[in-house]
């Protein structure tokens, strides 16, 4: 009778496990599907409209959709920690003081007839929905606290809690600095505004850099399980962020774009989130492959050029736009190239092949669908006025619709997808600049990394990663929020 007791107590907590999991990926996607709403971001940047304990527990939840995959997915104990003890009192609180969150839309009496367009469009979650996301996400976060509870017993390790703030400043909504200024007193020439070839641009730059090498020395003495999950957590928060971009263009546009049509994920960096977090989750050797040939090289490329000025509206320094752009690309390239440098993916010449054959056919993809919905913006109105040629959608993926270079387009060879036309030889020249920037990009990493083990004779140095070390010898210093605690847990 006794030998009954293990056995079933596996089969309770194996069907426990399988239970966590379902309501994990339920409340991923009810969470993505909320970003699709005005409200969602809205609040973060009109501190004077909703009670500010509101606002900052709805920062505060956003932390769990870090948090739960971390510690369900990947049974990270800091990370349930964290989740069950530091997220209640937060989902209590947002369920009280909500205010207008639900109502929150930009079809008000004096929008322009494109606002009111536009808003046709973004809000096609009506009110009760936005309302049952909130319910839902907050009902299945404090039946996830609960779980973990009984999964991992009330005890707590300390050092759990370096993940608290941590996690909050990752996940922090970037618009928050917009409450500390008028964008419309800021003059054109501004030295705070954001501009290629600027101090913020060079700025910019040494973030990307600082943020690579970094985390590379954070990491470069982890064990190949913490060093796969410290990228996996860094791709949920660039995967989270990038999301959250969702709201702002709906509300506030993100730089020239005010449609949720942006949100498809048909630009080269934005689909290369998505393929940097399967890489890292999966270490599927071809996802890893079209992350470091493709996506690293399309995320460095941004910080080389920021785009003519007609298809770029940055604002200042701290300005939504800026500092998405920056961050979440910074995140890309770095979660794209780190599984090379860190010794856990090593790049062959012939892994180039699928990625080059996947990029041809997402720009295809990306001039079809550009020409579709640009097509379909020439057939709107509201109250009999259509949209003036300023204001048609022009997504411009992949840049397939503005050369984003400061130079002259090549030729011109037309042809029409519906009612937009395209210059093929551009198209051409496009796909065939961005293969020799893959290739470039290749060639300058293999370069370096041969002058670096000539010239620096030490293990463990940039892109020259030592062995892993055993469990016993890792450092003290090793980022403690993904080194697990050996004791086990009730």
């Amino acid at each position: 009778m006794l030998s009954d007791v293990p056995e079933r107590d596996r089969i309770l907590k194996s069907g426990l496990n399988r239970a966590m999991k379902v309501l994990t990926v339920i409340l991923l996607v009810c969470g993505f599907l909320s970003t699709l709403t005005v409200s969602d971001y809205y609040i973060f940047n009109r501190f004077g409209e909703f009670f500010k304990s509101f606002i900052i527990s709805q920062w505060v939840k956003k932390c769990a959709y870090v948090l739960f995959p971390m510690a369900v997915f990947l049974n990270r104990r800091s990370a349930a920690d964290v989740a069950k003890y530091f997220l209640p009192i937060f989902i209590v609180i947002s369920a009280l003081l909500y205010g207008d969150f639900f109502s929150v839309t930009m079809m008000t009496e004096d929008a322009s007839a494109a606002t009111m367009i536009y808003a046709g469009i973004n809000e096609f979650i009506p009110q009760w929905g936005v309302r049952a996301l909130f319910y839902i996400e907050n009902g299945i976060m404090a039946i996830l606290c609960v779980c973990l509870f009984i999964r991992d017993g009330y005890r707590i390790y300390p050092r759990s809690f370096i993940m608290a703030p941590v996690t909050m400043i990752l996940v922090m909504p970037l618009n928050i600095f917009e409450n500390f200024y008028d964008a419309s007193s800021i003059p054109a020439d501004s030295f705070l505004n954001f501009g290629s070839f600027t101090l913020w641009h060079f700025l910019a730059v040494v973030f990307l850099a600082g943020l690579t090498i970094g985390l590379y020395y954070l990491l470069r003495h982890a064990s190949t399980k913490d060093k796969w999950d410290a990228l996996r957590y860094i791709s949920l928060v660039m995967v989270l962020q990038y999301c959250s971009r969702n709201s702002m263009l709906m509300g506030d546009g993100y730089n020239v774009y005010n449609t949720i049509f942006t949100a498809l994920p048909l630009y080269i960096c934005n689909i290369g989130v998505f393929i940097a977090l399967i890489s890292v989750f999966t270490k599927n050797r071809v996802f890893l492959s079209m992350s470091f040939f493709v996506h690293a090289a399309g995320a460095l490329s941004m910080f080389v050029y920021f785009g003519r000025p007609e298809m770029s509206n940055y604002g200042i320094f701290c300005s939504y736009t800026t500092t998405y752009l920056v961050v979440t690309h910074a995140w890309l390239f770095a979660v794209c190239v780190l599984p090379t440098a860190l010794g856990l993916y090593k790049w062959r010449p012939k892994d180039a092949i699928i990625p080059i054959i996947y990029y041809f056919v997402f720009i295809v993809l990306a001039t079809v669908v550009s020409g579709v919905i640009t097509s379909y913006s020439m057939t709107l109105s509201y109250n009999g006025i259509y949209l003036t040629e300023d204001e048609l959608i022009v997504p411009n993926y992949s840049f397939t619709q503005i050369d984003p270079l400061p130079i002259y387009n090549p030729p011109n060879i037309p042809f029409t997808i519906w009612k937009y036309e395209f210059n093929l030889f551009y198209l051409i020249f496009l796909f065939i600049d961005y293969i020799i920037i893959f290739y470039a990009f290749n060639g300058c990493y293999h370069i370096f990394l041969k002058c670096h083990t000539r010239f620096i004779h030490r293990k463990g140095t940039f892109m020259n990663p030592a062995p892993d070390a055993p469990e016993d010898e890792i450092p003290e210093d090793t980022a403690e929020i993904f080194t697990e605690d050996t004791e086990n847990t009730a």
